[in-house]
């Protein structure tokens, strides 16, 4: 049975061992779909969730519980914008009518990228295609997003702005009228 996504929790461990018997409790201690786990760069690994509210922060909480002192960093996003998901999962077809602009945000941390990702898909009418988080870049994470030009302005902007109130954002592009060989190399 599929649940249903109203909320995203996740923790960053800096141990791998710690890691497993972190995601074990979370699971263990409420109805949430294990959405990513796995090592990440530099060595860390991170446990992702999603579900009901409730469900999920109980799922952290006993995370948090059991990591001794593995805890690098955690997130929780209560009302996440449902097109969070498919992005990470990379489950998003672009639509030609969607590619007057590309927007890209890169931020420090998974966890900002994240709460960077929510926040720019409810700030204006793009699609979140694409976000990646730590793998063979140094523990960074990147966004991609697509629509009309104004629309993509709006949602880096807002990106940026949440990325940057915890000081970890590293670029904010926005190309217009980006060639078709672009999305072809990032898809």
């Amino acid at each position: 049975m599929k649940l249903e996504m109203e909320a995203l929790g996740m923790l960053e461990l800096s141990s791998i061992a710690v890691a497993y018997q972190v995601e074990d409790a979370m699971l263990k201690a409420s109805d949430v779909e294990l959405l990513v786990a796995r090592t990440i760069c530099s060595g860390k690994y991170i446990v992702m969730v999603g579900g009901q509210v409730h469900a999920v922060e109980a799922s952290l909480a006993a995370g948090r519980e059991v990591s001794m002192e593995a805890l690098i960093d955690d997130l929780l996003i209560p009302n996440v914008d449902p097109r969070v998901f498919p992005a990470i999962s990379g489950g998003v077809a672009l639509r030609n009518e969607d590619k007057q602009a590309l927007g890209i945000l890169e931020a420090f941390s998974v966890t900002s990228i994240i709460e960077g990702a929510d926040s720019a898909v409810k700030a204006a009418d793009v699609t979140l295609f694409r976000i990646h988080v730590a793998m063979a870049i140094g523990g960074k994470g990147f966004l991609m997003l697509t629509g009309r030009i104004a629309d993509v302005e709006a949602a880096v902007e807002a990106g940026a702005r949440e990325i940057g109130r915890r000081g970890l954002l590293v670029a904010r592009v926005v190309i217009p009228n980006p060639d078709e060989r672009l999305y072809r190399e990032v898809l």
